[in-house]
């Protein structure tokens, strides 16, 4: 009976996490790393809050308990970083994270001994690097997407810096948060204790804001100023390093320094690139044939395989090579440019459709929501109440339309309508 009464719970839990515009599809594997973070009852818990951010009398409504034991339980649950939580006008709210970026990447930002890191890589490993189910669903559903690349701002040429708004920039992000803080790289810290992690720099992720407020907290991040976090930046870069953030213009709770070896976004963006599985910067790189010597240092170089040595076409010289760009691969993040330093054949141009970025977290959830027929969940939290569950279902029924129909309103919640809306209620 006990064992019945687990497996429940964890399924009631990830039922609960595929409420969230990004899925994360059931499957035994999913079950085991839910079952190395919560425990049966966190799990049985956890899979009754809302989506929404929630306070300390929400939950003890939805769990039927004291305030002052729910209060407990929320803390507990914040510590482990399994919940964030951030203060709204002297009360405190917390918000259950997705997976990803979320409490996956959380369980793995420091060593810890109060979970098994060691299984917990294995598992991970499985099923989001070596299974694509998970990151089919979660960077390939849809045309908004989770996170999108920030160009390299040491190769932006004057005329480029005119056309680089402020939230394009990650040093503007890192400038501007409310909290900055630093934590171990989930991603290498994943591969090294499968043996392997590359060696790029470790102790190099970043989290802003509210979450970088939690997380600090907590624990699980050291907390930096402006300088010691633009010194973080320049050494990602150094390193060759992709800025890969949240899709979003204000708030950005996330910066990833990627490698091309561990990172999933940068493998995902390479396995499946026709989908385009991460919003690109507005830039792309052009190469000048007359004067590329062929070297292949950018390909090298580029995280996502967007680069190649072709033929140059030259019938003097059979054998010269030149770099070609692969538009529907590149990130246009210009890491490439460093390694084209000799000849300086290779330079950014804007890109003649510029890229949308979502306003904030609430417009990019709802966004993602509606083209992935999910909107249901966000506008009828409450899940208790029948009447909520009905009109969750009649809302369900519509989003279920055509590719066209949905298309026209995924147009429609991109307006500026719902960047007003999104402004109000965020």
């Amino acid at each position: 009976m006990a064992h019945i009464s687990s497996q429940s719970a964890y399924q009631r839990l990830t039922e609960r996490l595929n409420r969230f515009p990004q899925s994360a599809p059931p499957d035994e594997l999913l079950t085991k790393i839910l079952k190395v973070l919560f425990d049966q009852r966190e799990a049985e818990l956890v899979s009754l809050l809302p989506i929404r951010p929630f306070t300390v009398n929400r939950a003890a409504g939805v769990w039927h308990m004291s305030a002052v034991e729910a209060h407990k339980i929320l803390d507990q649950l914040a510590a482990k970083a399994l919940l964030v939580d951030f203060e709204v006008n002297g009360d405190m709210h917390y918000v259950l994270p997705p997976p990803m970026a979320g409490f996956f990447e959380f369980s793995m930002m420091r060593i810890r001994d109060d979970i098994d890191q060691q299984l917990l890589a294995e598992l991970f490993y499985q099923y989001l690097n070596q299974e694509e189910d998970f990151i089919r669903a979660l960077f390939t559903e849809g045309q908004t997407q989770l996170g999108r690349a920030f160009v390299h701002e040491p190769v932006l040429s004057e005329a480029n810096a005119l056309h680089v708004l402020d939230y394009e920039r990650a040093s503007q992000v890192v400038s501007t948060a409310s909290h900055r803080g630093i934590s171990m790289c989930y991603c290498r810290h994943k591969m090294m204790h499968l043996n392997r992690a590359c060696a790029a720099p470790m102790d190099i992720c970043m989290t802003f804001n509210t979450s970088a407020e939690s997380l600090i907290r907590h624990g699980h991040a050291r907390a930096v100023d402006v300088s010691e976090g633009l010194e973080l930046l320049a050494k990602a870069r150094e390193n060759n390093l992709v800025q890969f953030g949240e899709n979003v213009r204000q708030g950005v709770n996330f910066i990833c320094n990627c490698c091309g070896c561990c990172c999933e976004a940068m493998i995902a963006a390479r396995r499946f690139a026709v989908m385009q599985p991460v919003h690109t910067t507005n830039f792309i790189p052009r190469v000048d044939e007359n004067t590329c010597n062929g070297c292949g240092k950018c390909v090298t170089l580029c995280p996502v395989e967007a680069m190649a040595l072709v033929s140059a076409n030259d019938p003097r010289h059979p054998k010269r090579k030149v770099a070609q760009v692969d538009e529907t691969r590149c990130l246009g993040c210009g890491v490439c440019l460093r390694a084209c330093t000799r000849t300086g054949s290779l330079s950014l141009e804007y890109r003649p459709k510029r890229v949308l970025t979502p306003l904030n977290a609430a417009h990019r959830a709802v966004v993602m929501a509606v083209e992935r027929g999910k909107l249901q969940h966000l506008l009828f939290d409450n899940h208790v109440l029948w009447h909520h569950r009905a009109l969750a279902a009649v809302l369900g029924v519509i989003l279920r339309l055509p590719p066209v129909a949905r298309a026209m309103a995924t147009d429609q919640v991109k307006s500026r309508y719902l960047e007003a809306l999104a402004l109000r209620f965020s």
